[in-house]
């Protein structure tokens, strides 16, 4: 019996099953009204599987955005695959969960971050977003349009004041 419950892991594992069951729905019913996704992803991952065009771009991070086009969407309990238009050239991509940086969807000001602490074990933050994107140099299909919503204050939550 481990000597402590691990609430960093367990919520890293329902942040991942919560961005699984949204994908899912977006395979089974499409984008709903404004919805689109920023995802950013750590391209080193020894399962990413991406162009090497691509990987030489974004050797390190990379984030797409999921909104107007997209093909191919297939979730698995691992990760997800989905093919998106970079320049007028469809490229698939092969995503696992353990790879995502971030998850945001501005049109409705929500956003998850897996963060590495000091010992590179991945701990979740989640974090409420305003309508920029990730901090993150953007793929070439980054092209976002940007609605005059009022814009609010990020509210960020941290799960360090629960860590012992």
């Amino acid at each position: 019996m481990a000597d402590s419950i691990d609430y960093g892991n367990l919520m890293h594992t329902a942040m991942r099953g919560l961005i699984k069951k949204v994908l899912l729905d977006v395979k089974d019913q499409g984008l709903p009204g404004e919805h689109h996704f920023f995802i950013t992803f750590d391209t080193t991952h020894p399962d990413v599987q991406i162009a090497d065009w691509l990987h030489e771009r974004y050797p390190a991070e990379m984030t797409v955005v999921v909104q107007h086009w997209f093909d191919n969407l297939d979730i698995r309990d691992d990760g997800f695959s989905i093919t998106l238009n970079f320049g007028d050239a469809p490229e698939p991509l092969n995503i696992p969960f353990d790879a995502l940086r971030t998850f945001v969807d501005p049109s409705v000001e929500f956003g998850l971050r897996f963060e590495a602490d000091e010992d590179d074990e991945e701990e979740p933050a989640l974090h409420s977003v305003d309508q920029e994107a990730p901090e993150t140099e953007p793929a070439e299909i980054m092209l976002v349009d940007e609605e005059d919503a009022p814009k609010k204050d990020a509210e960020i939550v941290s799960l360090d004041a629960f860590r012992k």
